[in-house]
């Protein structure tokens, strides 16, 4: 009895391997177990006969020691389908590639974990001939290198531009040279210009008294500084005798009667509505003209100023 129950026993053992082997579809494998630090090595998953089959993103070490280099497309082999993996490390030690798990027929199944010894590379030095240290190479330098000198330049092209702008500045005023206009000339060219205007072709009698009193005024005023441009006309005739007694201007009294005729004609105009008539205007222009060139100072000698 006790035989026959051996027996049993190892058939049942047998069964069960068999059964477990016919269970489990998947197989895992390397090509070593053995590598030095860095190099590489295959790490294999196959399934039998199945067709449906979803293999697994790789789990490696708790440690992160081992790493994934590559993985293949799965290959379709006669009644297999094989996926491949190069794996490495770059830390000395025994690392265990954990189980990893597949869906085979909508079936999960886990494959074998597996040992791989990685070792370090021994090296000798009386063998091994030593070279001396290479110097730093140095990168090509690019233009963003240059970048924070730009910082210093815009600021001193500004100040450049600066100093340049005032200089210039200061050069184009000495070149604008005031050319003097004598006030006798100046008078002349405004009674010129008031001919070319033809007011009194338009009928502008007022306005032509008002610019050609103005124009005789204001040479009064520049030449003789006599202020005649806000003075009544009774006023400046009163200041003109006053400046030719005390200051023995040289101006004769037929001057000084037709500038009180001419101003007096003028605010008739344009005060009392007064229309003269062409004659009068035009001999008015006449007597102003004559005015402002007997009117001009006569230059005394140092020995009349004495």
């Amino acid at each position: 009895m006790n035989l026959r129950k051996k027996y049993l026993v190892y058939i049942m053992i047998c069964i069960g391997f068999i059964g477990f082997s016919q269970e489990n579809p998947v197989k895992t494998s390397m090509d070593t177990t053995f590598i030095r630090i860095g190099e590489q090595f295959q790490y294999k998953v196959s399934v039998d006969g199945e067709d449906q089959v979803i293999f697994p993103k790789l789990q490696l070490d708790s440690l992160h020691k081992v790493e994934v280099v590559e993985a293949f497309p799965v290959d379709t082999l006669k009644n297999r389908l094989e996926k491949k993996y190069v794996l490495t490390s770059f830390d000395s030690g025994q690392y265990v590639i954990p189980q990893q798990q597949l869906i085979v027929n909508n079936k999960k199944y886990l494959t074998d974990s597996l040992l791989i010894n990685v070792a370090t590379v021994k090296v000798d030095t009386t063998k091994q001939k030593l070279f001396p240290i290479k110097a730093v190479m140095r990168e090509p330098k690019t233009a963003d290198d240059y970048l924070h000198l730009w910082w210093l330049i815009f600021p001193l092209l500004a100040i450049i531009a600066i100093i340049l702008y005032f200089i210039l500045r200061k050069k184009a005023k000495k070149e604008v040279v005031a050319v003097y206009v004598p006030p006798i000339q100046e008078a002349m060219e405004r009674l010129k210009a008031l001919d070319e205007k033809q007011l009194l072709k338009q009928h502008k009698i007022k306005l032509y008294y008002s610019e050609l009193t103005e124009i005789v005024r204001a040479y009064i005023e520049k030449d003789i500084n006599i202020p005649a441009l806000e003075s009544t006309t009774n006023e400046l005739l009163e200041t003109i005798k006053d400046f030719n007694e005390s200051s023995k201007l040289g101006i004769s009294k037929e001057t000084i009667t037709e500038l009180k005729e001419v101003l007096q004609n003028a605010d008739l105009v344009k005060f009392a509505k007064s229309k003269p008539i062409v004659e009068e205007i035009k001999t008015d222009r006449t007597l102003s003209e004559r005015i402002l060139q007997n009117l001009k100072p006569i230059k005394k000698t140092e020995n009349e100023l004495e």
